[in-house]
């Protein structure tokens, strides 16, 4: 059984509110594990049916007619959730990157629609049902202190927060400011050294000239700077892309560094110049 899950609002600023249960947000993949007529469904948030890769959990000691929500990660050697390692995973079952189904929410229990009771009594029952162990976590939370979480999240080096308002219902497919997510951003000065010419993609260079990663997402206004000036600067061309000499600089946002040291998802913050 499929429920589309109910989606984060992003928000620029921790905040600490009583009214709020905190929780670390794990970097791995948006998963709903559902068990009806003994048999185990894994569903990615854009619908795609996983059971099949993941059989680790196929087993699951929770009663029949529950569905839950959590994310499914891969831990590194520190134990951080590691991204690239959590695709390798997802991508072949023949890895040997152990998996771990993290679960924060229970929207269905012994048959019985839960999503209209509180988060927090949600969360309350899903505790004591959970079979923690062999590849299962339970989520846990603190009321309020988002802002002290955060300050933590960012000594260690963790992807962010999650705060949720303890009273909300489960709203499937919406994104609520009920559900906050707020990133640990990196920042980072790059130089634009090129343009991809089939889908939209500004190569990236770090300030030493060693290749940063592509950059795909820009606000509307400073793609059109880039547009209306990038000509007057080309080096040289291919098929697939047009190479700059470094004259666009900006300052990026970006979630951290992958293995091959290229920034993740790089965002364009602000010109130079601006």
């Amino acid at each position: 059984m499929y429920i589309s899950p109910m989606l984060l609002h992003k928000s620029d600023e921790p905040f600490s509110d009583s009214k709020f249960l905190t929780e670390l947000k794990l970097d791995g993949i948006r998963l709903t594990l559902s068990k009806f007529n003994g048999k185990v469904k894994l569903y990615t948030r854009h619908t795609n049916d996983v059971t099949a890769k993941f059989k680790e959990l196929h087993n699951i000691d929770i009663p029949d007619g529950t569905i839950l929500d959590g994310e499914i990660i891969v831990s590194d050697k520190e134990g951080k959730p590691d991204f690239e390692a959590m695709m390798e995973r997802f991508h072949s079952s023949k890895s040997a990157h152990k998996i771990e189904y993290c679960v924060f929410d229970l929207l269905y229990y012994e048959h019985q629609n839960l999503m209209n009771k509180p988060l927090v009594e949600r969360k309350s029952l899903l505790e004591k049902l959970l079979p923690v162990g062999n590849n299962i976590a339970f989520v846990q939370h603190i009321e309020g202190s988002g802002m002290e979480y955060f300050n933590l999240v960012k000594e260690r080096d963790l992807e962010g927060i999650v705060l949720k308002r303890s009273d909300s219902t489960y709203n499937p497919g919406t994104r609520s400011r009920l559900w906050n997510k707020v990133i640990n951003y990196q920042y980072e000065n790059v130089s634009i050294t090129g343009l991809r010419k089939k889908e939209f993609g500004l190569l990236l260079s770090f300030n030493d000239g060693s290749p940063a990663g592509l950059l795909e997402f820009i606000k509307p206004a400073d793609k059109k700077v880039f547009y209306s000036e990038y000509r007057k600067h080309v080096s040289k061309e291919t098929e697939d892309y047009v190479y700059l000499n470094p004259h666009f600089k900006g300052l990026v946002k970006y979630r951290n560094l992958t293995k091959k040291g290229f920034l993740r998802i790089p965002s364009l913050e602000k010109w130079a110049s601006s």
